[in-house]
C-alpha cells in the first residue's frame, strides 16, 4: 500500500474528527481545510469530492477492522474456533461502531446502502477471510461440507443479521445480552452444519 503524503494524512485525521463530531449533515470540506491549515482547493487535490473524503474516513476504519479480523484468521487456533472468533469480532466491531461512534456508523451505512467502492472492496476482503478459515477447516477435517461455495454462502447469509449496518440499526435498542445469546446460538448451529455435511 502506498504511503500517504503528510498533507493527505492530516486531512484524513481532521476529517475523521469532524465526521465523528458533526455528522454527515454538518460535515464540510471548508471546515476541514480550515482546521487542517490549508485551502479547500488543496483538499480537493487529494479527494475529488466531499463524498470521496467521507468514504476515505470510513475506509480507514474498515481497514483497521480488517486487520484485526486477519489476525484472527492467521492465528494458530483450530478452524472452528477461528470461525467463531471471526464472526464475534466482526459483529462486535460493527455493533460498537453503532453505539460508540454513531456518526461514523451512519457514514458506513450510507456507503453500504449505496454500494460505494469502499464497501464492495471491504465485503470482498472480509469474505476472503471467511473462505480462508472454511478452507482450513476442510483441509484439517474439522468441516465436512458437501459443497464449499454453498457452505461459505451459508455462513455469510446466516451471520448477515448480526453484521449488516441496516440490521443493526433496526435493533439498536435491543439489549446487548439478548444479541449475544442469539449470536452464540447461531454460531453453534453454523459449526454443527459445517461439521455434519448438511450443506
Amino acid at each position: 500500500m502506498p504511503q500517504r503524503e503528510p498533507s493527505e494524512t492530516r486531512i484524513l485525521t481532521v476529517a475523521g474528527e469532524h465526521l465523528r463530531k458533526f455528522g454527515l449533515k454538518r460535515f464540510t470540506v471548508v471546515a476541514v481545510a480550515e482546521e487542517a491549515g490549508m485551502t479547500h482547493a488543496n483538499v480537493y487535490r487529494y479527494f475529488p469530492s466531499k463524498g470521496a473524503l467521507i468514504d476515505a474516513v470510513v475506509d480507514v476504519w474498515l481497514k483497521a477492522t480488517e486487520r484485526r479480523l486477519a489476525d484472527v484468521a492467521d492465528g494458530p487456533d483450530p478452524a472452528d474456533d477461528k470461525l467463531e472468533r471471526l464472526i464475534l469480532a466482526l459483529a462486535k466491531a460493527n455493533r460498537d461502531l453503532l453505539t460508540e461512534e454513531p456518526h461514523l456508523f451512519a457514514a458506513l451505512s450510507l456507503a453500504v446502502a449505496k454500494r460505494h467502492a469502499i464497501s464492495r472492496r471491504n465485503r470482498t476482503r472480509v469474505r476472503a477471510l471467511f473462505e480462508r478459515v472454511v478452507d482450513e477447516g476442510m483441509a484439517t477435517g474439522v468441516f465436512e461440507p458437501r459443497d464449499r461455495d454453498r457452505a461459505i454462502a451459508f455462513v455469510i447469509d446466516a451471520t448477515n443479521r448480526f453484521i449488516h449496518p441496516a440490521s443493526l440499526a433496526l435493533e439498536a435498542d435491543v439489549p446487548q445480552a439478548s444479541v449475544d445469546t442469539r449470536l452464540s446460538t447461531l454460531i453453534r448451529v453454523i459449526l454443527r452444519v459445517l461439521g455434519s455435511g448438511i450443506v
